[in-house]
């Protein structure tokens, strides 16, 4: 890697997951021999809070500011999650290198261990997915998919707050009226809670949520899920985006970019994350359509399953299809084509008429 005098600049967002794939990425190059210093860059996506992740205008919204700030030279690389890498990419940048991939598919939280089949009629599951939900209203019908949105830490928060606040206050009414139906005192129970339940206690909630839907990718960054009900939702079934749980690290274009290929670059995972974003860019679903990619390598073969879905869940375009490896990506393209001709099209093209302002739904 001697193309690159100095300390490498990484930029990344601020949140902690954020932090923790760009050190993973650091760590990996530092091995290398090379230096790296994280650069904290706000995003779109960071700035507008209170707005769901579809409605945040152009594609990218958390992708942008970092590639800027590489193009203008303040950073030489920039790591994203792979899901919000819109596929069109921008001029003079590369997706230099794509790390080993973490668990690509969604988990189901929730505060007692309930699984997705338990889940009672009614029941209010929260994601900030439109792929999420349809494909959740497609198996369950009968639950209430309410919008979420926030940081990984922040969507658990939301989870637990109505249930641990309403805990603590039985606790203290027993304690004040003499009733010892719990073991531990009030100060004991929450000398005993981890730190994200103590901050759940202070959060206000419109909406009990019982259960959430995020990334396992996150939740195994983070570390947050020790102490969790966690159940892995079937990626088969619950397709995940395209290149969820993945990372792009891009580049300019040239020598340097290729220096990055060699030090951290997973094949494997290029492949899977390359047919997955061909059918996504082929379809033209990165916009506005509930839809999954899921692609593994099996041998000579990649496995793979799509599926394109209403927003409701009630209708749907799917397929599963062994791609040769040595011509993934023309074989990814033929099956989007083939998706497409299906009625694929027809639903990506409903879901932009339903919100012509609605972007990704990641």
């Amino acid at each position: 890697m001697s193309t690159h005098e100095g300390a490498i600049r990484l930029a990344t967002r601020g949140s902690d997951l954020a932090r923790r794939q760009a050190a993973g990425v650091q760590e990996h190059l530092e091995s290398r021999r090379r230096s790296v210093e994280l650069v904290e860059v706000e995003t779109t996506g960071d700035k507008i809070r209170d707005e769901l992740i579809h409605r945040l205008g152009k594609t990218g919204a958390f992708v942008r500011a970092l590639d800027e700030e590489v193009l203008d030279g303040d950073c030489d690389l920039a790591v994203h999650s792979m899901k919000d890498v819109p596929t069109e990419g921008m001029e003079d940048l590369v997706v230099a290198g794509v790390p080993v991939r973490a668990t690509p598919g969604d988990v189901l939280v929730t505060t007692d261990g309930t699984t997705f089949e338990e889940l009672p009629d009614g029941a209010i599951v929260g994601t900030s997915s439109l792929r999420r939900k349809a494909e959740i209203l497609a198996t369950r019908p009968d639950l209430d998919v309410e919008p979420l949105r926030g940081n990984v830490d922040t969507r658990i928060e939301k989870l637990l707050a109505p249930h641990r606040q309403r805990e603590h206050e039985e606790r203290i009414d027993a304690d004040e009226e003499g009733d010892d139906e719990f073991e531990r005192t009030p100060q004991e129970w929450f000398d005993d809670l981890r730190e994200i339940e103590r901050r759940s206690l202070e959060r206000e909630v419109d909406t009990e949520y019982d259960a959430i839907v995020l990334a396992a990718a996150g939740i195994e960054r983070t570390g947050i899920g020790r102490g969790l009900d966690v159940q892995e939702l079937p990626p088969e079934t619950f397709v995940p985006a395209p290149g969820q749980g993945a990372l792009a690290v891009t580049a300019p274009d040239g020598p340097f970019a290729e220096t990055i290929n060699e030090a951290i670059d997973h094949p494997r995972t290029r492949v899977e994350t390359t047919v997955e974003r061909v059918v996504l860019e082929e379809l033209g679903g990165g916009c506005v359509a509930p839809m999954g990619a899921y692609a593994v390598v099996q041998g000579e073969y990649v496995h793979t399953v799509v599926r394109v879905l209403s927003e409701d869940g009630t209708d749907e375009v799917s397929t599963t299809r062994d791609l040769p490896v040595e011509s993934h990506p023309e074989a990814a393209s033929e099956l989007a084509a083939d998706l497409a001709e299906q009625g694929a099209a027809e639903l990506i093209e409903q879901a932009r008429g339903t919100d012509g302002e609605a972007k990704r739904a990641e």
